[in-house]
């Protein structure tokens, strides 16, 4: 495949015009092919994007950042949105759209009554820890997961050591980040309740704020200790479902463990690729939000909760959670028979429609790089991680798997030195984090 592509030149450009390259840290070229990937699309239908020079890949990789669990331009949803268009997606009149959709959203919820919305998840981030604090009185915050962009969690970077390396990316310097929110939110790991308990008995914590999921599930009714003890010092639990939202229930995978917190957040799959993201959560709590300034011209925009109605309808009727579930273990299993086959041994992790998969070798981000280099030459977006839709068929996991198997049979020859992996890559090996860009 010839790399000198129309996309990567438009990137080069980009790169002097847009500091980082790109809006999103995931989808810069660098964190997958650096110098070759096709960087833009011009079209994108099912589980297929087409690149500006009009080759077409099959998305066996982050479909959207795992936004269109529908797949790419659902017909229902489209069509929804492009009435709304026809309409008028914006007036001086607010959209009843939104009182339909909290209607929704507290249905799917019963022990909720309250929502607001806005369009993104690390914004849903802000104004439900903004809430919370509002409801609790108190400024600090325990943390579990990976919470967006704003300065409250950056900030945890202020603290002493690189707090939040573990929770899900490391480097992230608190550059712009006022230093006087140092020690105002404290991290603690997964499963790890009593890491949880120190840092309350430590510290004035208004809010535990955490992912329910993420690579792991519960152990040792973690979840359910944490809520106990939120109930027992009122502190205000938040789940943050931005990520893991309806993609094994109808709702949020707490229902999954029979735990519910005060404040929720659903973003990515809830309008299938359309900009919506909404808080969740109890009344007195949620009534908080009037205690302070919580307010954005374009959360009134009418696209967004249009298209979530509709998605939310194809999901109820489709049951799309069960697809993409089984789906995403199509996927596992496959990957676990080709790295048997070759003798390799993989980790795999995450949950099922987010999976994602790492090799036991210090070569390992080499070999995640030869993988998405050789899948891109035989027509697919392909790296280490797959969001799954129902757009992925089986004729595409056969052709998928097919395409894949000899690249880890390559790579096994790397591991027994058979052959050098530097001598394969056509270019710099992939990141791993967050990076400044030259």
């Amino acid at each position: 495949m010839n790399y000198n592509r129309t996309g990567q030149k438009l990137y080069e450009k980009a790169k002097s015009l847009i500091p980082g390259g790109t809006m999103l840290l995931s989808k810069r070229p660098e964190m997958f092919l650096p110098e070759n990937w096709p960087s833009y699309y011009s079209k994108a239908k099912g589980c297929e994007v087409w690149d500006l020079d009009g080759n077409k890949f099959v998305d066996m990789s982050i479909m959207g950042i795992g936004t269109n669990t529908l797949g790419y331009g659902h017909e229902e949803v489209d069509q929804a949105v492009m009435q709304t268009v026809i309409a008028g997606n914006m007036s001086t009149l607010n959209c009843p759209e939104e009182v339909y959709l909290a209607e929704k959203l507290i249905e799917i919820n019963p022990w909720a009554h309250m929502v607001r919305f806005a369009r993104s998840g690390g914004e849903a981030n802000a104004i439900a820890i903004r809430i919370a604090r509002a409801a609790s009185g108190k400024d600090e915050v325990a943390i579990c997961g990976y919470h967006g962009w704003h300065d409250w969690y950056l900030s945890t970077n202020h603290n002493d050591g690189d707090g939040l390396s573990n929770h899900l990316l490391p480097g992230l310097e608190p550059n712009g980040v006022p230093k006087n929110l140092k020690n105002t939110v404290h991290p603690f790991l997964y499963n790890n309740f009593e890491e949880l308990l120190q840092i309350v008995n430590s510290y004035d914590i208004g809010v535990i704020k955490m992912e329910v999921v993420r690579n792991f599930g519960p152990e040792d009714n973690f979840l359910q200790k944490v809520r106990d003890l939120a109930t027992e010092r009122n502190i205000v639990l938040v789940f943050d479902e931005c990520t893991s939202g309806f993609r094994e229930t109808f709702g949020g995978i707490f229902k999954k463990y029979n735990v519910e917190p005060d404040l929720t957040m659903f973003g990515k799959t809830i309008g299938n690729g359309y900009a919506l993201t909404a808080v969740v959560g109890k009344r007195e709590v949620m009534e908080a939000a009037q205690k302070t300034f919580i307010s954005s011209t374009f959360w009134t925009e009418r696209i967004g909760p249009t298209a979530a109605l509709k998605t939310l309808e194809v999901m109820e009727r489709e049951k799309s959670w069960d697809i993409i579930t089984e789906k995403g273990n199509q996927m596992r299993n496959g990957w676990q028979k080709i790295a048997d086959n070759n003798s390799m041994q993989i980790n795999i992790a995450g949950i099922p429609s987010l999976s994602t998969y790492s090799f036991n070798s210090d070569n390992g981000l080499k070999y995640k790089t030869l993988i998405t280099q050789e899948m891109l030459k035989k027509g697919f977006l392909a790296s280490t991680n797959f969001y799954a839709s129902m757009a992925h068929k089986d004729l595409h996991f056969d052709s998928y798997f097919e395409a894949l198997d000899p690249i880890f049979n390559t790579i096994q020859k790397c591991e027994t030195q058979e052959l050098n992996i530097d001598q394969l890559l056509d270019g710099p090996v992939c990141h791993s984090g967050f990076k400044r860009l030259n």
